[in-house]
């Protein structure tokens, strides 16, 4: 698969990849992925190898969108991706208008720019999740989530050198003490373009 080039961009490992869907499948029987920072877009990639029926990408930056696209090609999954060439908040924002509901989340944004929480509960409050969706964190290892979000609820954490993956299970039977809080993304322009 071909990677972004330069420094910008943190593609997963191959090692922490496989422990990601070692937890989450590690094969599925159809369903949608999204994944919300692609970089090259390996796990949204991963997941369609292992069975889910579409992938949607979403990452801001033109060489990445670039390989992604590129490695959806060489690998013939063309029918079964769509992509995105914005930010995220603004990729959820468009992605809610058409009513999509996700059964695996990658959420694997660079270091210094995280709202996992905040985009957790936009994803919730839009009603963007499936029932006992799994959603997939990626952190620097210092970095603690909640245990819960919403009705998303810590499953397992797992620490691989200086990265940290915490596991989330959209559980609909739980409480949800925080599912009425406003999301933190609505600052982000909630424009609907989609990249080509």
């Amino acid at each position: 698969m071909q990677a972004v080039p330069g420094k910008g961009t943190r593609p997963t490992t191959d090692k922490v990849k496989e422990s990601i869907f070692n937890m989450i499948g590690p094969y599925f029987d159809g369903g949608v992925a999204l994944d919300l920072y692609a970089g090259t877009g390996g796990l949204g990639i991963e997941a369609l190898s292992r069975g889910m029926d579409k992938a949607v990408f979403v990452d801001a930056d033109h060489k990445a969108h670039g390989v992604v696209k590129q490695n959806i090609e060489t690998l013939k999954l063309t029918s079964r991706a769509e992509l995105f060439k914005i930010d995220a908040g603004r990729a959820l924002k468009a992605l809610a208008k058409r009513s999509l509901q996700f059964d695996v989340v990658f959420l694997d944004p660079p270091y210094a720019y995280q709202k996992i929480a905040e985009e957790i509960r936009f994803l919730q409050e839009a009603d963007m999740l499936a029932p006992d969706a799994w959603i997939v964190a990626e952190t620097d290892a210092g970095v603690d989530l909640p245990e819960e979000i919403g009705k998303c609820v810590v499953t397992r954490v797992a620490t691989y050198g200086d990265t940290k993956i915490t596991l989330y299970l959209h559980d609909t039977d739980a409480d949800s003490p925080d599912a009425d809080q406003s999301s933190a993304d609505e600052e982000h322009d909630p424009t609907d373009e989609r990249g080509e």
